[in-house]
Order: structure tokens, then sequence, then C-alpha cells
């Protein structure tokens, strides 16, 4: 099989509102950022492939707007809605198909121009439960409470969360909410939905991210290293929440193998050096990684505590600060992509981990994580 490689990088500050730019001004700091990160211009880009939501950008066709400030005149231009993963996913394939060499992927989103509640609620299928107005947040705190219900695990715990990542974004320029909390800080904040605290929740958030990916006929042609996609896949959950178990993720964990087999791993504990996974809420930052295989199902909060999961721990986890410090939504996931290529070539600066070589990267599409992506990274072919 050919094998493709990310070779540039580019990402706007996450700001809780832009209010001076538009979908297209950040889109073009984003994609000329990823640009000169390669060195390359927009001539050396065979395909664009946006990553948009009409529903969070408040119009039709969304990825319209950022079209040309993306550099998709003349060019062939593919548009996802969801998260930037799924996107990157989509641009990965294209690299592959012998019809490109080089594909430019973009994911923008300003949150703070629209009500979250009203647009998450519009997720809910629209007979059976739209009308009970739940939103992201009341879904998510049924879920946080299945599974503390079956794990055990406090809020106290999952509050540590919160503590690492915000510490983690005092060193990361482009994060949003960069903080020195404690565990009571977060117990101390407003109750958002039993047992989601204002602290426990990703903030609402503007960002625009973008990478360039590029077929291994000319990944070594231009400026950086490249940093070699070595697995990815995505799985799908049931749509309606009574169809699955909140408390677990099948989802998470039958993409997670996949990609580990693609990959040709077979212990992610040893051989995967650090991740950047989609913590909208704090608990699900644990679940998601026993659901990789990097702890035993509900033992997650033992590794915080000791401090694995730090930048100088054993499993470096959100050493941007991940979600917690800025969600803007679809770009998020391609922000961990981002993240992970910087920490691999060494340049990810204050927050660097050492001798990282091998990365994870995670998105989620839906519900309480009804799709999950993964996406494995590496130095090496």
């Amino acid at each position: 099989m050919d094998r493709a490689a990310i070779i540039g990088v580019g990402m706007t500050k996450i700001e809780a509102n832009k209010s001076r730019e538009t979908f297209a001004d950040m889109a073009w700091e984003a994609v000329n950022k990823a640009l000169d990160d390669a060195g390359m211009t927009i001539a050396d880009i065979d395909n664009v492939v946006t990553t948009s939501s009409d529903f969070w950008d408040g119009r039709t066709i969304s990825c319209m707007a950022v079209g040309d400030a993306s550099g998709a005149a003349d060019k062939n231009i593919s548009c996802i809605e969801g998260d930037g993963t799924y996107g990157a996913f989509y641009g990965y394939m294209r690299a592959l198909s012998g019809s490109y060499k080089t594909t430019l992927v973009t994911g923008h989103s300003k949150g703070s121009q629209g009500v979250s509640s009203l647009l998450t609620n519009a997720a809910f299928d629209p007979i059976y439960e739209r009308g009970l107005g739940m939103d992201m947040i009341s879904a998510c705190a049924m879920q946080a409470n299945a599974y503390m219900n079956k794990t055990g695990v406090t809020p106290e715990q999952a509050a540590l969360v919160s503590v690492k990542n915000h510490g983690n974004a005092l060193k990361n320029p482009v994060a949003q909410l960069p903080m020195k909390i404690s565990v009571g800080d977060v117990m101390k904040s407003e109750m958002i939905a039993d047992p989601l605290r204002k602290l426990d929740c990703s903030p609402i958030s503007d960002g625009c991210c973008a990478v360039v990916i590029a077929h291994e006929a000319v990944a070594e042609k231009f400026k950086k290293r490249p940093i070699w996609v070595r697995g990815l896949a995505f799985r799908t959950d049931a749509f309606f929440f009574g169809d699955r178990d909140l408390a677990r993720s099948n989802a998470l964990a039958a993409a997670a193998q996949d990609a580990y087999k693609m990959a040709g791993i077979t212990d992610p504990k040893k051989e995967i050096d650090l991740i950047e996974l989609y913590d909208a809420f704090t608990y699900q930052e644990l679940l998601w990684l026993e659901e990789m295989g990097f702890a035993e199902y509900g033992k997650a909060t033992e590794l915080l505590a000791q401090g694995q999961f730090d930048i100088d721990g054993a499993l470096p986890v959100n050493a941007s600060g991940g979600l917690m410090a800025g969600h803007p939504v679809i770009a998020a996931g391609l922000y961990r992509i981002a993240e992970i290529v910087l920490q691999l070539r060494g340049e990810a600066g204050a927050h660097q981990v050492k001798k990282a070589k091998t990365g994870l990267a995670h998105g989620v599409n839906g519900l309480c994580g009804q799709s999950h992506c993964v996406w494995i990274l590496d130095q090496e072919r």
C-alpha cells in the first residue's frame, strides 16, 4: 500500500470570540501558516478539502465561505461536514487515490456566533427526542452519570483532568483558557448539568486549522520533515441513545483496534508516546483512554492521579491543553492532528514532550461520542 504524510500545519489562536475575523479571514491565516510551514505555495497544492458545518456556520453550503481563502480557485474542492479528523481522513484517501499528490485540508468554526444548546439539540432524532429540549451538555451529563455509576469514578477524580489540561495550556500559545486551578476550583464552579460543572466542560470557541497531506512520492521534496500516517480508522455506533451503552464506547474501541492493526501496533501502552484526544468534558478523557486500551476500564483515574498523563509522565495526554483549553467545534480534531505533528517534529515549544516518536490523534462526531476517528502518526514510515 502507498503511504502518505503530513508535511505542513497551521493553526489560528483559539479565542472565545474572533469578532473581527470572518470565516474566510480565519481560513486565510491557517492556510498560509500551513503552506509556509511546509515551504510551499498554493500552486503546489493539487486539491482542497474543507471541513465545516451548516448548523454552526448559520448558512447553507457553509464551505463556500472559505473556498477562496483556502486557495481552491481552479482546483478540485470537496467539502466534509463533521470533525476535522474526518476531513483529514478524506484528504488522506485523496492523497492515495493516484489523482492528487498534495491535499490541503481546513477545518473552521465560530461557536461564538451561535447558541450551542439550540444547535446541538438539532442532533437529536426529530420525532422522539428533539422535543425534549436536550442538548450536547445534558446528553453528556447522562453519559457521565452512566460511566460514574458503573465504575465508581467520582466527580472529584474527573476534575483532575481539568486541572491537568488547563495547566498544560499555560505552555501553549494558541490555547484559549490557560489557567492554574485546583480540584476545589472545579468543584466550586457552576453546576451546568449534574454531574458536570462549568470547569468540567470545554468552552465556546472560535478557530481554524489547516494541514497539508502529501503522497510519499513528493512528501520529502518540501521543507519540513514528513510525519507519516501509519494507521487510521473510524467507527460509528447506534444513533438512538437507548440502543447503546452510554457507559462504554464500542465504536472507539473498534476504531482504535483497527488503527493499531493498520499501524502494526500490538501494545499501544508501550508503542504510543503521546496522545491528543477529543475531551469535550472531563470524564471523556478517562473513558476514551480506557476504550483505546491505555488503562483498565474505570482505572484511568488512578494513572491520572499518579501523574502518568502529565507532560513529563509516562504517557502524556493533551499536552496542548486539549479541548478543555479551547474547543472550536469541527476544527477541534484537526488541531489534535496538528499538535501531534508539532510534537513529533520537536517543535511544540514549552509543552514539548520528550522523546516523542509515535503519537495518537483522536476526533469525535455525534452525541456522546457516537463516532470516533483515530490517527496513528509517526516520525518514520
